[in-house]
């Protein structure tokens, strides 16, 4: 495990002094330790909340707060924290339950973005915020063509509607597929249908976030198969 955890440590740029905070940071509730990741994660949202939202504060310096609160919530969340896992190959790190591993779990969005934001945690408790900072918004600005209002937060409802009444003669339908976590960090699991057939699906902090995210895969669906 630990060679494993050097090859994580250097793409994350980091080396952890207590090899046992990046452990439990990677330790799923299925892997039935005495611990697992779930205090880290929670410290780990409230960190990125803080450093996400700086960062955006700084850049959009002439941004009202409704707007700043738009884009960080299209950035702090599971869909925005399983791309950057993915990026640091999370997902071969992370210790699971046979089952939980039979199950797909090294590859579910829920389960890795809460371990991204367990190793924030980690790393924060360990180096501090400016740390935190430093990885987390290189991860961002490498895994995003450009930050913006209008790449962040395009209208891809009204893009998708235009193409669907275009292509096929109606509207996409957007349904609530689950809801989970506590009222203060309720997601959202939406997908887009059209003439019943699912396109795809995507998880926000609220619907309509995750709408959004869900027409934005389905437009770049329909421009693949054009």
């Amino acid at each position: 495990m630990h060679k494993k955890i050097d090859t994580l440590e250097h793409r994350l740029g980091y080396r952890f002094e207590d090899k046992n905070l990046i452990i439990e940071a990677l330790t799923h509730k299925s892997y039935k330790q005495p611990y697992d990741n779930e205090r880290l994660e929670f410290l780990g949202d409230a960190v990125l909340d803080l450093v996400v939202g700086e960062y955006l504060f700084r850049k959009f310096r002439k941004s009202d707060e409704g707007k700043l609160s738009k884009i960080r919530a299209s950035l702090v969340n599971e869909t925005g924290f399983d791309k950057l896992a993915r990026a640091l190959n999370l997902g071969e790190y992370i210790l699971l339950s046979n089952a939980e591993e039979n199950n797909g779990g090294r590859e579910k969005p829920s389960l890795l973005s809460n371990a991204f934001e367990a190793i924030m945690g980690a790393i924060y408790l360990e180096a501090g915020l400016e740390k935190v900072q430093e990885i987390s918004i290189k991860l961002i600005e490498e895994n995003h063509e450009e930050i913006s209002l209008d790449s962040l937060f395009r209208d891809f409802k009204t893009t998708l509607q235009e193409l669907t009444q275009a292509r096929f003669g109606i509207t996409p339908e957007y349904k609530v597929l689950a809801s989970r976590g506590p009222d203060h960090k309720k997601e959202f699991e939406v997908g887009v249908f059209i003439e019943d057939k699912e396109y795809a699906r995507a998880v926000g902090k609220s619907k309509k976030i995750a709408q959004q995210e869900a027409a934005k895969l389905t437009v770049a669906m329909l421009n693949e198969e054009s």
